[in-house]
């Protein structure tokens, strides 16, 4: 007769979130709680970063692939919304990866840095740090952000006015509000409430 399997305390998971080939490196801090999923830390590095949510997402770990359901049954996707952090990495060190836009495949590297106890009176996500501006929607990867900062830092380039169009007027790619992510965080992410919240 195996034993009962009892479901962990929950705990607070101190991550580094690091944007791949980005040099200056463009990084966040953040502190999460493990009961938290998937999907919900999605939604804490969407806001963290400074992304839309407007493309697709998976998390990968292990040779195992979380996030939205493939409603053809053809990629073997495990649903973020029930995976929970905790089910996925447990200990200081482990690295897991996020991508953004499959397209542009903007890729993270999220890295445990400590493991905590759990501050119940605490909101369940906080960003600690960060450093550098998100780069745009749509820009093209990592090639088409080096181009496009190119063309912005340079008024004599051949594109700097259409990409300072494009990005709305102005793009400061040192720029990083942490008291606004901080605001931002305290309306977009809930506490979880049972195992089966999202």
């Amino acid at each position: 007769m195996s034993a009962k399997r009892y479901p962990m305390e929950p705990v607070t998971y101190q991550i580094r979130v690091l944007l791949r080939d980005s040099h200056p490196a463009i990084w966040r801090r953040i502190l999460v709680r493990s009961d938290l999923t998937l999907r919900g830390l999605h939604q804490v590095l969407q806001t963290t970063m400074g992304w839309r949510n407007s493309h697709f997402h998976q998390f990968t770990f292990r040779g195992k692939y979380y996030g939205r359901p493939d409603p053809e049954g053809e990629l073997k996707t495990i649903d973020d919304a029930k995976a929970r952090i905790e089910d996925v990495v447990t200990g200081k060190g482990q690295c897991l990866k996020y991508e953004y836009d499959l397209g542009d495949s903007w890729e993270h590297f999220l890295t445990i840095e400590k493991v905590m106890p759990l501050d119940e009176d605490k909101p369940p996500a906080l960003c600690l740090a960060g450093e550098r501006a998100c780069p745009p929607e749509d820009v093209g990867g990592t090639p088409g952000y080096e181009e496009f900062l190119e063309a912005v830092r340079h008024p004599n380039h051949k594109d700097h006015k259409d990409m300072i169009r494009w990005a709305g007027g102005a793009f400061d790619s040192e720029a990083f509000d942490l008291s606004q992510v901080s605001r931002q965080l305290q309306k977009t992410v809930r506490k979880p409430r049972g195992k089966a919240a999202a």
